[in-house]
């Protein structure tokens, strides 16, 4: 189960993920993504599990420019070791 909450300032929008971020979970994220008119970052600190396409999808969006705050030591070295090949 994956549960997105939503804050806001004046410069971005966060969303924080929390639970597992899956596959079936890629399309609700972009479109909350499209939903939005100001930067994004996302606070991944409470994300507990992901799966590789999930990490995958988070590579991207790293590359398009969306901020991976808090992220769990795990979920970002595999990040970088899927940029790396």
């Amino acid at each position: 189960m994956l549960r997105i909450e939503r804050s806001t300032d004046r410069e971005r929008v966060v969303l924080s993920l929390s639970g597992s971020i899956r596959s079936e979970h890629i399309p609700e994220l972009q479109a909350a993504f499209a939903a939005e008119t100001l930067p994004i970052a996302l606070d991944l600190q409470d994300v507990k599990l992901v799966n590789r396409d999930a990490v995958a999808f988070l590579r991207r969006c790293e590359d398009e420019g969306i901020t991976l705050e808090r992220c769990p030591g795990y979920v970002r070295k595999w990040i970088e070791q899927v940029g790396g090949s």
